[in-house]
């Protein structure tokens, strides 16, 4: 018989009476809502490529399976493996984001796709949580360790890892990433002037994107101007969340999926508004407010650098990148190809949510760091 008391010295015991257990409610609630909201929105889509209705809810539940094991797994690790997993990871993804650029295959505009095994990836998603790991054991060490550039270094692999994304391109991983990395840095002590030059030096980054890139070029004036048929997607999206109101039309009644080629991925959030109403898009805003409010305050009781850094990172990276997403879809930003984590389709966004979380609950456990004698 499996023993649950907190007397019980077994490794699944401790990790029961260790885990944040609303994290893992909460994650697990915004993977099921995914399956959900893909039911109804991926057949129309299905239809359109010629293949069975529910062919990508399989797909998706095949997923979301390999998922949760996933979150159990990372989430029972110490300390010490994340980090190696997290730097093995980076070298190995590294090594994908450069064949990319080779072997991948161009989708709307940019090589973000990259074919193994019959596997399609997109190797971007799978460095955010590994590059937050691998920075934030930097960071510490650095701060641990007078002779070690810690920081330095840190820098050095956000160039190169933001160079490879600007050359798919990916504009929107790429300020995802430079904000979250920020967000470390400015925790690990940067010195207040070079944060207010490295604002203004993001700033004009952007306006150079701007015209650099014309795909960010189209994208930004249609936000301002709103004319292409990125327009009308907009335009449909924010129908469906007029047509939905407070209760929604039910679901299945909707009819944004007919409309939007992306309605079960990058815009998966207008499909809750128009089928499920004002009180599922509240839910899911409340779903993820929960991980990053959470997350932060038991940051604020940490005492371990690495961890602290580790945990703002992973938290900021889950949350901005669902305010992207909903709010490309809400037109309250430019749009942008980008997932809504746990609840939009796709194999590489699915997976690299639950390394995010498994991660997450790994590093926010209990006594965690106690158990990692060799901190360095």
């Amino acid at each position: 018989m499996v023993n649950f008391s907190r007397r019980s010295h077994t490794a699944f015991s401790k990790w029961l009476w260790t885990i944040d257990k609303v994290i893992l409610f909460v994650s697990l609630a915004l993977l099921t809502i995914g399956i959900i909201l893909d039911i109804t929105a991926s057949p129309a889509v299905a239809r359109t490529i010629h293949v069975e209705d529910f062919w990508f809810v399989k797909k998706q539940v095949c997923y979301a399976l390999a998922s949760v094991v996933l979150i159990f797994a990372l989430s029972m690790l110490k300390l010490r493996t994340i980090r190696q997993i997290s730097l093995a990871g980076f070298v190995v993804v590294g090594a994908l984001l450069v064949l990319t650029m080779f072997l991948g295959f161009e989708t709307k505009g940019a090589k973000r796709w990259i074919s193994l095994f019959g596997f399609s990836m997109q190797a971007s998603e799978f460095m955010k949580p590994i590059f937050i790991i691998v920075t934030a054991w930097l960071l510490d060490c650095g701060k641990k360790y007078d002779y070690f550039p810690g920081m330095w270094i840190s820098i050095f692999l956000y160039v190169c890892v933001a160079g490879l994304l600007l050359l798919q391109p990916d504009i929107g991983m790429t300020i995802l990433t430079t904000a979250v990395f920020g967000l470390q840095l400015f925790l690990a002590g940067l010195p207040m002037f070079i944060v207010v030059f490295g604002v203004i030096g993001g700033l004009a980054g952007m306006v150079l994107l701007y015209f650099v890139y014309p795909h960010f070029h189209a994208r930004v004036d249609q936000f301002l101007y709103g004319s292409d048929e990125t327009s009308y997607q907009i335009n449909k999206a924010m129908q469906a969340f007029q047509n939905g109101n407070l209760v929604g039309k039910g679901p299945g009644e909707g009819t944004v999926k007919l409309n939007i080629p992306d309605a079960h991925t990058d815009f998966v959030f207008a499909v809750a508004g128009e089928e499920y109403g004002l009180w599922l898009c509240l839910i899911i805003i409340a779903l993820f407010a929960v991980i990053v409010i959470r997350t932060l305050k038991i940051s604020l009781k940490e005492s371990n650098l690495f961890v602290m850094y580790a945990e703002v990172g992973l938290a900021a990276s889950i949350g901005f990148q669902a305010f992207v997403n909903m709010g490309s879809s809400l037109h309250l930003i430019p749009t942008k190809g980008m997932t809504l984590p746990f609840i939009s389709y796709g194999g590489s966004s699915l997976l690299a949510s639950a390394i995010e979380i498994g991660m997450l609950l790994a590093i926010t456990r209990q006594n965690v760091a106690s158990e990692d004698k060799d901190m360095g």
